[in-house]
């Protein structure tokens, strides 16, 4: 009777595999803060970018119409998407009624 021993079998042990984990918690141990604090960065930006859109709208539309327009208007001419949300960060995007400077401010609480 043959005895077959088992040197052979290929595979990965259980130190291996520990050894793979640990490798793989400290990546995300590393990426997930860096991720986390570029996302701020991220919203200021597009942030940024929103209100220079609406300023040239509003631009557009004082050309069109000889007016300064408020943010509602822009929507129901068809000039922002109804869709579009605002600043990424939570800032309200407000025009100024005498000059058509678009700035963003933070929200206020009181609703």
């Amino acid at each position: 009777m043959k005895v077959k021993l088992l040197k052979n079998e290929k595979g990965f042990t259980l130190i291996e595999m520990m050894i793979v984990m640990l490798v793989i918690s400290v990546l995300l141990i590393i990426t997930i803060p860096n991720v986390a604090k570029h996302n701020s960065n991220i919203n200021n930006k597009g942030c940024e970018a929103y209100v220079k859109m609406v300023q040239a709208e509003v631009q557009a539309y004082r050309l069109d119409k000889n007016e300064i327009p408020t943010l509602a208007l822009l929507k129901s001419e068809g000039y922002i998407n109804d869709e579009t949300k605002g600043c990424p960060n939570g800032k309200e995007v407000k025009i100024d009624e005498t000059t058509g400077e678009v700035t963003a401010v933070a929200q206020s609480s009181a609703s």
